[in-house]
């Protein structure tokens, strides 16, 4: 199978996106196994370079992914003005610059002349504008795609966690979490674990809304009323979905070894225990649309911005993960078409 081409969106040009990028694809194995095609601009990896000190990796300037170089660090620059970088400086002027590397790349990827998108972390504050009017990557990219739902599903190799509601106040989220929406989660999470990670039975592990997930009732009724309707909704579907869990003991006692995938009703209540265990190899996946994003668990960093002190692992595992999917996925369909090419497929990973 030929190299997939990844997209690359830089993020905050204030934030580390660039130095996590360079620093990955300073590493010349990158290249066996993808061609990388970064959206942003030459000048602001020009400086980005001299901060991570790698003099030795420059960009093959294009104007389309068709014109890509298999064994090189692509560039399509995304704009013509002069930028003002001032690492770890929260600035609106830069946040458009943000918009218009993740904007291109978007549209490559939907025109399908690249193979999947690793987004760089934006400051979802500065990004903001009429074009941009969402809370997050999740949120912009589910609107591109047109899909009723997406799965913010953060993954590892010992840990997979999506979350039934995302970025929104906390104290919307009893509101928001309702049956059906706790059964898409769950419909989309086994879904993609069977097409994404290919595995054939998931087991789904679905928490608690409130403490001791309600003490039957003692604590709060969305356990009763809410959870157990879509997990048991969820069985009758011939899904493998258990719970609702208590968070913490769930974590505490290592539980989540048990299943291949647990669905948290919130933000806080997956991500939290995600990164303490997988922060630096964790990955942020978006499942439920028909492309392929991926992202470090990570945000910009703006205290160590322009320091030369970001890790590159959680990006990198970024882009292995995006590859990792996007081949499985291509495989699937081959599979699908034609089952005696399944032989040829388990040679050419062997």
């Amino acid at each position: 199978m030929n190299k997939l081409k990844i997209g690359i969106s830089i993020g905050d040009v204030n934030g580390i996106g660039l130095e996590i990028i360079i620093k990955t694809l300073a590493e010349s194995m990158i290249y066996n196994y993808c061609t990388p095609i970064v959206y942003g601009h030459t000048k602001v990896a020009s400086f980005y370079r001299r901060v991570t000190e790698v003099s030795e990796l420059n960009f093959n300037v294009i104007d389309h992914p068709s014109n890509a170089q298999p064994k090189r660090a692509n560039m399509i620059n995304c704009w013509e003005e002069d930028v003002k970088i001032e690492p770890g400086v929260p600035n609106k002027e830069v946040g458009k610059f943000a918009f218009a590397s993740l904007e291109r790349a978007t549209a490559d990827l939907i025109n399908g002349d690249i193979d999947a998108l690793v987004t760089a972390p934006i400051n979802k504050d500065t990004i903001q504008s009429e074009s941009f009017n969402f809370p997050g990557h999740t949120e912009y990219l589910q609107d591109r795609d047109g899909a009723a739902e997406s799965l913010m599903f953060l993954v590892s190799d010992t840990l997979r966690v999506g979350v039934v509601t995302g970025h929104i106040p906390v104290n919307q989220v009893a509101i928001a979490i309702t049956t059906e929406k706790i059964l898409a989660k769950i419909k989309l999470m086994n879904t993609s674990l069977r097409e994404d990670f290919w595995i054939r039975k998931p087991k789904i592990a679905v928490l608690g809304l409130n403490p001791h997930a309600s003490d039957n009732g003692l604590i709060g009724h969305e356990e009763q009323d809410v959870i157990i309707p879509a997990i048991e909704e969820a069985r009758a579907n011939d899904i493998l979905a258990f719970g609702p869990y208590a968070a913490d003991g769930f974590f505490a006692n290592a539980t989540y070894m048990q299943f291949d995938a647990v669905l948290a009703m919130y933000h806080d209540q997956g991500l939290i225990p995600f990164k303490q265990i997988a922060f630096e190899s964790g990955v942020n996946f978006t499942a439920g649309l028909k492309f392929v994003r991926t992202s470090p668990d990570h945000g910009t960093a703006y205290d160590i911005a322009g320091k030369n002190e970001a890790s590159e692992i959680s990006f990198r595992e970024a882009i292995f993960t995006a590859l990792h999917i996007a081949k499985n996925r291509k495989e699937g369909l081959i599979l699908n078409e034609n089952p005696l090419q399944f032989t040829k497929l388990q040679r050419d990973r062997d």
